[in-house]
């Protein structure tokens, strides 16, 4: 039998279906897992998400040809069944399972599997081969419990509010930001956000999500007229003048690669909080024994040591290059090593 899903130079492609998932070249019919940009692209004939994804991909990409499917509606597209099931990155977020003469493939996108009360919780699909992301495939990378990252976050914002300071905390528009506003306790202080912070802000609360009241940041913002205030930027932000407008303040980053010592200290950063939307080793390897799939291709992150991992495990595994970048190391200032994770 041929393969479901077959790996080109413009994306994941499905024959039978004649369509592409998540493909980083404009083609004519595009499956998107999630609206995250190496994800959700422009230029696409027509997209097809899930209605917890579309707004923010609308908001992201314009005017575009974007049909919505809700999870688990089975469809049919030319000789290929389809259907979307949580994956638990960020709202809205998908596997893409395709069925060809009963052949069944599922493209992961990006995961986790720990639910964090924002996401649709991670849903595992049964499956004879799994296309895997393994941004942070290695033994090193093990995420903490939600409450005692909570509690971390909010002890270092109210010593910091105590002392006088600003609190600073970098993370993505998208998924990262809105988990951290659904943690922090807000009887500790206002909390300010970034402009593109607040814009995904109001896309998700347009559709029901629920957040805390927040201020958005504006060019005449001065740390006197929200004292002890939280701000939750976007990571190329910090350090820059439009965090230093907030006086004295304590920064910190919001990120998985925070597990790797040498970026904890090239960010030079007062904290690193190891928070990711991202499965860690754990989840990783949890979600794919759930999928029952023999069959395993590694897409991004690091894909040669979880490849051979998987292969000593007894799985024919594979590693497939794609333009996806997870977790990106570039956006949160970061360049992992080999050395780093030693």
């Amino acid at each position: 039998m041929a393969d479901v899903l077959t790996f080109t130079e413009s994306g994941i492609y499905c024959p039978a279906g004649d369509f592409y998932i998540d493909p980083w070249r404009p083609v004519d019919r595009a499956l998107i897992t999630h609206g995250h940009a190496d994800h959700s692209r422009w230029g696409m004939n027509r997209y097809l998400a899930t209605d917890a994804a579309a707004p923010v991909i609308r908001h992201r990409l314009g005017e575009i040809d974007l049909a919505t499917i809700p999870y688990g509606e089975a469809r049919r597209i030319n000789g290929a069944t389809v259907s979307f099931h949580p994956a638990g990155h960020v709202p809205g977020s998908a596997q893409i399972r395709v069925e060809v003469g009963g052949e069944v493939w599922v493209a992961s996108g990006d995961y986790k599997t720990v639910a964090d009360g924002l996401s649709e919780p991670f849903e595992p699909v049964r499956c004879h081969a799994f296309i895997t992301e393994c941004t942070f495939g290695l033994p090193v990378f093990k995420w903490l419990e939600e409450d005692v990252l909570t509690a971390q976050i909010n002890a270092w914002w109210a010593a910091n509010a105590a002392a006088g300071r600003t609190s600073i905390i970098g993370a993505y528009a998208l998924g990262k930001a809105q988990r951290l506003l659904t943690c922090v306790d807000p009887s500790i202080g206002p909390i300010l956000t970034h402009g593109a912070v607040e814009n995904t802000n109001a896309v998700l609360r347009a559709q029901g999500i629920a957040l805390p009241d927040t201020i958005r940041v504006t060019p005449e913002m001065k740390a006197a007229d929200h004292p002890g205030a939280l701000v939750v930027a976007t990571p190329s932000a910090l350090g820059t003048s439009w965090a230093r407008r907030f006086g004295p303040a304590s920064t910190a980053f919001a990120s998985g690669w925070m597990a790797l010592r040498g970026v904890r200290r090239r960010r030079a950063a007062d904290r690193g909080f190891v928070v990711s939307d991202h499965a860690d080793w754990d989840g990783l390897n949890t979600a794919i024994k759930e999928t029952g799939a023999t069959k395993i291709f590694a897409t991004h992150g690091y894909t040669s040591a979880f490849q051979r991992w998987l292969a000593e495990e007894g799985y024919d595994a594979h590693i497939v290059s794609t333009e996806y970048t997870g977790e990106d190391m570039t956006e949160e200032g970061a360049s992992a090593t080999d050395e780093d994770a030693a």
